[in-house]
């Protein structure tokens, strides 16, 4: 996948929070609003999403979508205090154009409302009805107290050199003194038959941003864990990621789709896994040392195992810096 390198600051400081939820962070597109705390995050290697980008038209029903895919970022952020929701929309507003972003979709209701129009409260219903966020996580997008007040809504779209991503920042007045929001990045990603190729370099970018980086190019014969000669260009690469970098030092995980029983795919992963580090080490003269093989067997999925598509995503080897 191609990398987007933006960098995104809002207009005011900002500060990391130690309230933070565990392994929440910005993104790199886009920071926060000075002063909100991280309460959800989640990642997905794939996932799709339709991105609402016209107004509610009858019940629970938008016209105007642009769906798509690729890899996905879900950050909720509270902000406790006297900020309101035009202040918080109008800079996220400026960030994203400033960023050169192209604005699909915006809109802001700084009262309590039931809107249909873009960023009306109602329109958010029915845009995340499409794109759901899990139940008991404490997000309150959508609720709120007596004293519960305006929404807004943004959807925005950069395409550098090919590489496209889209921004959409949804928030409310949860109850007086405390908004929510919450930004949505995907990063879409070409999929040519559910196989990436990625090169030492590209492997040295995501491990260096993500600590992991999941390769699709390394084929074994059907339930074994004998490697096929068209891995060659896939091993190659990865021997150059280590000979550049002395320093390096790699778990190799295999991952399985959830065909077949537990305990087969677990041992199976694992195999895969010592059959790289083992070619990796012979025949490209890497220091065993710096190598761990690991299965995980179907335990980390990206996608959904009810689709031969999302199979295709779920069997990998995964990349996992030391």
């Amino acid at each position: 996948m191609v990398r987007i390198l933006v960098i995104i600051l809002l207009l005011m400081p900002v500060t990391i929070w130690a309230q933070d939820v565990k392994g929440g962070k910005d993104h790199r597109f886009i920071t926060r609003y000075p002063g909100s705390v991280i309460k959800y995050y989640e990642e997905q290697d794939f996932h799709p999403y339709k991105i609402a980008i016209g107004p509610q038209t009858g019940y629970k029903k938008i016209d105007k979508w642009i769906e798509t895919e690729g890899k996905f970022t879900r950050i909720y952020y509270v902000l406790d205090g006297t900020k309101t929701v035009t202040e918080v929309y109008r800079n996220y507003l400026s960030a994203l154009q400033k960023g050169s972003f192209t604005i699909l979709a915006k809109g802001v209701n700084d009262k309590r409302n039931v809107g249909k129009e873009v960023g009306g409260r109602t329109f958010l219903g029915t845009a995340y009805e499409s794109n759901p966020y899990p139940t008991g996580k404490g997000i309150t997008l959508l609720v709120g107290s007596s004293t519960v007040g305006g929404t807004f809504y943004i959807a925005a779209m950069i395409n550098k050199s090919g590489a496209k991503a889209y921004i959409i920042v949804g928030g409310s007045q949860y109850k007086e003194g405390k908004l929510v929001f919450m930004v949505d990045i995907i990063e879409e990603t070409a999929m040519d038959d559910g196989l990436i190729t990625v090169n030492a370099e590209e492997m040295k970018k995501g491990i260096a941003a993500d600590g992991k980086i999941a390769l699709y190019d390394i084929y074994f014969d059907f339930d074994k864990a004998l490697i096929k000669p068209e891995s060659k260009k896939a091993l190659e690469q990865i021997a150059q990621l280590l000979n550049g970098n002395k320093l390096l030092e790699l778990y190799i995980v295999g991952h399985t789709d959830m065909k077949g029983s537990f305990s087969y795919n677990m041992t199976l992963s694992q195999q895969r896994a010592k059959a790289i580090v083992n070619e990796l080490v012979n025949n490209y003269g890497i220091a065993s040392s710096r190598l761990t093989s690991e299965g995980a067997g179907p335990l980390c999925p990206v996608s959904t195992n009810k689709t031969e598509a999302g199979r295709k995503l779920n069997r990998r080897v995964e990349l996992v810096a030391k």
